[in-house]
């Protein structure tokens, strides 16, 4: 079975930073990308960034700038700096990962239970 466990939300001031971690682990042959969403209340979940195996990155125009994906191969890790946070960027943050739990089984997705991060004015 592959586990997706995030870690390091919490409540911010505005303006302040905040670190997402999030584990993959269990029976893994290879990661493909990996990336962060977030879902708001009322809202629909949306991508935050994304990185692949070879370190390409992609983020949502809404926080180019302020968030920094990074992943650690090692360690089936992959971390979220988040600094000039901003209310808007109240959220849920889930983990996602793309990746092969085997060579016999195709890549699917797999999904963290999600952080809450909470930021105020």
């Amino acid at each position: 079975q592959v586990q997706l466990v995030e870690s390091g939300g919490g409540l911010v001031q505005s303006g302040g930073s905040l670190r997402l971690s999030c584990a993959a682990s269990g029976t893994i042959f290879s990661i493909n990308s990996m990336g962060w969403y977030r879902q708001a209340p009322g809202k629909q979940r949306e991508l935050v960034a994304t990185i692949t195996s070879g370190t390409s990155t992609n983020y949502a125009d809404s926080v180019k700038d302020r968030f920094t994906i990074s992943r650690d191969n090692a360690k089936n890790t992959v971390y979220l700096q988040m600094n000039s946070l901003k209310p808007e960027d109240t959220a849920v943050y889930y983990c996602s990962s793309s990746l092969q739990p085997s060579p016999r089984m195709g890549t699917r997705i797999y999904w963290g239970q999600g952080t809450q991060v909470t930021v105020s004015s």
